[in-house]
């Protein structure tokens, strides 16, 4: 399934919810949130989305602390899972996804290469606990081809999981 056809399906699920989303985005640069904005009703269940592209941005939007930046790097998992909390609790909304990598050409390393995205997708249940999920993949291709690549997998993992 595609980026937009994904969406097609998050927003009828999260309608179905009476849910809405949040994004924060670095590497991918507000791609996603272009993404599901490009749906006809997406204010009905699009709430808001934070380009944090610098690590400044990412602590003050979203209160990211600056020693977890400066212990794991921008580019990992803890980082990516204060990236998501900070983006669901400033929102106010029941699920949110984050996206912090390397989309290159340069900016890699041996430890994250080019291509290194580091993903995290926080969800309200029920009970009103957040419970945060992490991935990393390393995508392969040009700038662009690793921002669709990681706006896909974002989409098409947090479907996954509000359908679970």
């Amino acid at each position: 399934m595609n980026a937009l056809d994904t969406s097609k399906a998050l927003a009828s699920l999260l309608i179905t919810q009476g849910w809405k989303i949040a994004l924060a985005e670095s590497c991918t640069g507000g791609l996603v949130c272009a993404t599901l904005t490009e749906l006809p009703g997406s204010s009905d269940w699009f709430e808001r989305g934070y380009i944090t592209y610098s690590n400044l941005a990412k602590t003050e939007c979203l209160g990211v602390a600056k020693e977890l930046i400066e212990s794991h790097g921008a580019v990992s998992e803890a980082v990516a899972k204060a990236m998501a909390e900070g983006a669901q609790q400033n929102a106010k909304v029941k699920s949110a996804i984050s996206i912090t990598g390397i989309a290159g050409p340069s900016g890699g390393s041996a430890e994250k290469p080019v291509g290194t995205v580091c993903f995290g997708w926080a969800i309200q249940n029920k009970g009103g606990d957040v419970t945060t999920t992490c991935d990393t993949k390393l995508f392969q291709g040009d700038r662009q081809a690793i921002r669709e690549q990681a706006t896909n997998f974002a989409l098409t993992k947090l479907l996954q999981l509000l359908s679970d």
